[in-house]
Formats: C-alpha cells, structure tokens, sequence
C-alpha cells in the first residue's frame, strides 16, 4: 500500500509538472513593448506562477512597415512567405518572432530574476541558435515591468546597473526580435520549419513553430515548371 501510495504522489508531481500550452491567448498583464502592438495570438503556458508567451509576427509587410498580423494557424504554428523583406536587405525575413516572461503573473511567483530561463531555436534547413538565458544577462534591451504596466509606462535599462535593478524588482519582460539578429547562418529566401522553446526553471516551458513556405508567386512558377516537364516526358 505505501508503494502505492509512493508511486501516485510521483504520478501526480510529474503530471503537475508537464506543460498544459494554451494557443492564441493574451499574455500578462498586455504587450508592453514598442507602441501599437495588439496583445493575442501568443503560444502560453502557465506554470506556479510563471507565464511565458511565444509568436510570430509580420515584422515587414509590403511597404517594409510592421502589422498586428501574426498568420497562427491556431495550433501552435504560425505562417509566412520566404523571402528578403520588402523595403530591407538580405538577411532580413518578412517575420520576427516576440516572446513574453511574466515571472509572477497570478501573485504567487517572484520576481524575474529569481529563476532562470532558456531560449532555443532550431530549423529543418540548418538555421538556429544556442539555447540561452534571455533574462540573466548583463544587459538587454528589453521592455521591463509589473502586471500594471503597459507599453507608455514600460521601463527599458540604460545601463548594467539599471538593467540589473529592474530585473531584481520587476515581473515582467518582453522583446521582438528578428530572426537574423540570433541564428546563423539564416537564409530568409530558404523555406523551412523554425522551431522555437522558451522554458523557466520552474518548470514552464511554450514552444512554436514558424512554417516558412515559398511566395505564390514563385510556387506558381515552381508548379508551371513541374507541368512543363511531364509534358517534355
């Protein structure tokens, strides 16, 4: 009976500890980086305390400028088109990827750095980068905050010691952050399968995939020749 007993309390804490993700959800407390981003269609979970929030993004549409356009597929999984971005030089893609960590977004967790983080991106063409810890940096740009902060009240680090006060006092930190800027090599022309992790070592962890296809134009192209060809045979 008390093996029993045993092996349910640690059916029970491993079940706990796996990851329930949510698709197409509002982080905590709101987007809180740049100005006019729209909160949704973030990949989310949340685990004893802790909300961390992945998506994609049309960074460049067709005139170059950035759009509340996300392309979710509902499932995790989000689509855009191959190809340097209108109005940009090579490497830059048409899409950017935006992660959200709330530390304590329910009251019962801490502040950010009171645990540590990973994030991850590997590819079907050969692009990634090594995993690493976006909070426990020396510095970084991100936008800084609590669960009420929105994006004209957000805090941004000047410097090492600003940095390092904010992320001992505050709960929330987001970023958007192009592909290019991380993963090498990284084609924007080539398509392929992006797949992203972003975990807290309490046990949270969210993930998403950025499927990255052919422009209609070039499928179009692509499908004519494949037709040329059969009718040559």
């Amino acid at each position: 009976m008390k093996k029993l007993l045993m092996f349910l309390v640690i059916l029970v804490c491993v079940t706990s500890a796996q990851a329930v993700v949510s698709y197409d959800q509002n982080v905590t407390p709101n987007v809180i980086f740049g100005d006019g981003n729209a909160n949704g269609s973030f990949t989310v979970d949340q685990a004893n305390g802790v909300e961390l929030g992945l998506r994609a993004k049309l960074r460049h549409n067709a005139s170059g400028a950035p759009e509340n356009t996300f392309n979710s597929n509902g499932d995790g999984t989000y689509t855009f088109n191959a190809g340097v971005a209108p109005t940009q030089s090579s490497p830059t893609a048409e899409w950017s990827f935006e992660w959200s960590i709330n530390s304590n977004f329910d009251g019962s967790g801490s502040n950010l750095n009171s645990l540590t983080y990973s994030l991850a991106m590997t590819s079907s063409n050969g692009s990634s980068f090594a995993a690493f810890d976006p909070i426990n940096q020396s510095f970084m740009d991100h936008s800084i905050g609590n669960n009420m902060t929105t994006e004209s009240t957000d805090f941004k680090a000047t410097n090492e010691t600003e940095y390092a006060d904010l992320i001992a006092n505050y709960n929330v930190a987001q970023n958007s952050w192009k592909p290019h800027w991380f993963a090498s090599p990284f084609d924007p022309t080539l398509p392929g399968t992006y797949n992203f992790t972003l975990t807290a070592s309490n046990g949270a962890s969210t993930s998403m995939t950025v499927n990255v296809v052919p422009e209609p134009a070039t499928m179009a192209l692509l499908t004519l020749g494949g037709l040329l060809v059969r009718r040559k045979k």
